[in-house]
């Protein structure tokens, strides 16, 4: 396995799927951390703006409610994934990231001031309601989503199991919205599944990155080994289309199971801790077999860290439509108050030093359409191409990483 585990999470796109918590520094009046003096002309706007509003709004409005809106405004302007939470709002993403919570199963994002969905988590009631990777969440329970009411929208898709929620949504190629209506359920976030595909090769799906994943894996991979028997495991098909992202360490940890070397993914950022470097270490759990990746545009962030290492190493052939394109890893700060920001505080970068943030990564193999997993003996075209690629001998062989920025990730 790689170095030092690394308490830092890479968050599912909106509803975090994974936490990692470091708690912040003393704050001086006047001064940044830093020794910095605060920017008093910005501070003077500030309440200058502050006392306007109090005196001039139509209606009467607390200093509570004006500051907090402009803590979450400040926070939110840095880019589309951080935050300011609430001690509600941190209370949820807490949960979330335990794997047990009670809801509709969606991964989203915030993109251009829309709600973008990620991808549906596998059996969740917004799965199971045909709810899509690249779908717009309109409204929700009436309530229209806008860059304002944001936070308030998404807690609305959690609630009490068997309660009712609505959601109306649009659709590239719809000319009207769609409408749906869920029921809530206890969301169970099981990472993996396996079957063969047949005698000599494996199927391996991750829904998802969390705590548990590489243990499930292994697990899995060796249910796959026993079932092959004499027939052996000569290659595996690794489906990760439609995997938002999770742990970072989980995406290490799954990336380094299938290396006997190299670099898996470095980071850069400000801070000490911002910047690491993992590195595979020796012992490939297929020994070498082929391995098919695939993926399509639901597939990010901790999804896009695991191809990106098999791709750059030239372990595995990567198949399907370019990744989200989530290069960054959120931190959660808690706050003195019991609030807390979760905050972007590093890029990754592939082995070969591409970021992949807001690019993604480029399949080996593009196909026109991906698709999404289907259990079986539902049809999945791609999974068939993948199959008949390992048939073959495991694909075309991939020209080696090139040096780049992400080696000096340190």
């Amino acid at each position: 396995m790689s170095g030092k585990a690394r308490s830092a999470f890479l968050f599912g796109l909106g509803m975090a799927a994974g936490l990692a918590l470091a708690m912040g520094g003393s704050v001086f009046a006047g001064h940044d951390e830093q020794g910095q003096a605060l920017p008093w002309e910005d501070v003077r706007l500030l309440t200058e703006v502050l006392e306007r509003v109090r005196q001039n709004y139509v209606e009467p409005v607390d200093d509570h409610r004006l500051l907090l809106g402009a803590v979450r405004g400040m926070v939110a302007s840095l880019d589309p994934h951080s935050q300011f939470l609430d001690a509600r709002e941190f209370a949820e993403i807490r949960i979330s990231t335990s794997g047990h919570y009670s809801g509709v199963g969606l991964e989203v994002n915030m993109r251009e001031g829309r709600v973008l969905v990620v991808s549906p988590i596998e059996g969740t009631p917004a799965d199971k309601a045909g709810i899509r990777s690249g779908d717009v969440i309109l409204s929700i329970d009436g309530l229209v989503v806008s860059n304002d009411n944001i936070t308030d929208a998404i807690t609305r898709l959690r609630g009490p199991a068997g309660t009712k929620v609505s959601l109306a949504v649009s659709r590239a190629g719809e000319a009207k919205p769609l409408a749906f209506e869920l029921v809530r359920s206890n969301v169970e976030m099981h990472s993996v599944r396996a079957r063969l595909l047949e005698p000599g090769f494996g199927y391996l799906r991750i829904s998802q990155f969390s705590e548990t994943t590489d243990a499930d894996l292994r697990e899995a991979l060796a249910g796959l080994v026993r079932k092959a028997g004499a027939a052996r495991l000569r290659g595996l098909v690794l489906d990760l289309r439609n995997n938002p992202g999770g742990v970072l360490d989980a995406a290490v940890e799954v990336s380094d199971d299938f290396l006997d070397s190299g670099v898996i993914v470095t980071a850069s950022g400000r801070g000490l801790d911002a910047n690491f470097r993992h590195e595979a270490r020796p012992g490939d759990l297929l020994e070498g077999a082929p391995i098919v990746v695939l993926v399509n545009g639901g597939s990010a962030s901790a999804s896009e860290i695991v191809a990106g290492a098999l791709k750059d190493n030239r372990r595995a052939v990567i198949m399907g439509t370019r990744t989200f394109g989530k290069g960054s890893v959120q931190t959660l700060m808690a706050l003195s108050n019991g609030d807390a920001i979760k905050l972007t505080t590093s890029r990754y970068f592939t082995p070969s030093g591409a970021s992949i943030n807001g690019q993604g990564i480029t399949p080996d193999i593009v196909l026109e359409d991906a698709g999404a997993p289907v259990q079986a003996p539902a049809a999945d075209l791609a999974l068939d191409r993948a199959l008949g690629i390992l048939r073959e001998g495991g694909g075309p062989v991939l020209d080696p990483p090139a040096a780049g920025r992400g080696q000096a990730g340190g």
